[in-house]
């Protein structure tokens, strides 16, 4: 979970800030705003929490992660790192057609005008029923799934191109995979509580530092993993062999649901406000947009140490203090910090603290 740049043979404190490395920034860190800011609205229509995760699940998640990282590290060492990348891209390729699926449902549903009625079609008019396997549930957030036309196509589609991602590793291919696996995971991957996400994103912010200062298992894994699990853009996009700058999805996804659970929050405050009846006056969103602002902040400012120091950084880092800190200005300045921090968004105790005004 860090954002790199391809280390040079002998350090230097600065490096030329070309138009080519610029391009490579600026692009990087749109890639990364713009499914945070998608996933983030999506997520708004998200009918249900499928799983809600606890305050020791967000203690354990660093835990966990942290174990998969050094398997992954082991595996990459001591076995065949050609057979090791076969597997676990394919499983990653997988989980890309399937959310790229999703996403280009919901787009060809709106442009042939059967968004409104995509649920109906999808319960009573499916061509057939299949079961979701446990491992690509939560791509799909379903145990079965009723496909109709439109899914059929998405899927032929998305499909053809995961084999041209395959075939050629483009790395457009790979970052329009990493995008959509992106903004699928923050509209579905919902946290429900304020103080978890604290939790959560605290958690990862040591994990951060510690895998890539203290060891070098997270660079290592970084490079030898040929999976769209990271964003990659060329450092100089008119060169006629590319190096390559990165970041990873986890730089994206974790604070991605940080950031999806304050606009939530905003929505809840808007409910309060009026009475959780349907009004024309527009939703507010400062939280949301305070702590979209910090991130963008927060990444730049990585992007800025990265450079300077010419080493791969653990974005984290930044992110964390960023994201947390201005949520909880924004709660401090709006005399809200309590409510806030015991802010519990799964939709039925939304509801009946909404009806209970």
């Amino acid at each position: 979970m860090e954002a790199q740049a391809a280390p040079a043979p002998t350090p230097t404190p600065t490096l030329e800030l070309t138009p080519g490395l610029m391009i490579a920034y600026a692009s990087i860190w749109l890639m990364a705003v713009v499914p945070i800011y998608v996933g983030s609205k999506l997520s708004l229509k998200e009918t249900k929490v499928s799983e809600k995760m606890s305050s020791k699940d967000a203690w354990l998640f660093p835990v966990y992660g942290s174990a998969f990282l050094f398997g992954l590290y082991l595996l990459f060492k001591f076995f065949d790192k050609d057979l090791i990348n076969l597997i676990l891209s394919f499983y990653f390729l997988l989980l890309g057609i399937l959310a790229m699926t999703q996403l280009l449902g919901l787009l060809l549903r709106k442009v042939v005008g059967s968004e409104s009625n995509s649920k109906k079609k999808t319960s009573n008019k499916g061509l057939f029923t299949l079961k979701v396997p446990k491992f690509l549930q939560f791509i799909v957030d379903k145990e079965q799934i009723s496909p109709d036309l439109v899914d059929i196509v998405s899927l032929a589609i998305c499909t053809g191109f995961g084999v041209w991602y395959m075939q050629t590793k483009h790395w457009i291919a790979n970052n329009i995979l990493g995008l959509t696996f992106s903004i699928q995971g923050i509209s579905l991957l919902s946290l429900t509580e304020y103080k978890v996400g604290v939790i959560l994103l605290s958690g990862l912010f040591f994990y951060d530092i510690f895998w890539v200062f203290g060891t070098d298992v997270m660079v290592t894994v970084a490079k030898s993993f040929d999976a769209p699990i990271k964003l990659l853009f060329p450092k100089d996009i008119f060169a006629d062999v590319f190096q390559f700058s990165m970041l990873g999805l986890g730089d994206i996804v974790l604070p991605g649901i940080f950031i999806a659970l304050l606009i939530r929050f905003d929505r809840y405050l808007h409910l309060e406000k009026t009475k959780g009846a349907r009004s024309n006056v527009p939703m507010k969103t400062p939280y949301f947009t305070s702590t979209m602002i910090a991130y963008g902040l927060g990444l730049a400012t990585t992007f800025f140490v990265m450079h300077t120091f010419r080493a791969a950084q653990p974005a984290l880092l930044y992110l964390v203090p960023f994201c947390v800190g201005s949520s909880m200005l924004m709660a401090l300045s709006r005399g809200e910090f309590k409510k806030l921090f015991n802010s519990d968004l799964s939709e039925e105790t939304q509801e009946t603290k909404v009806k209970g005004q």
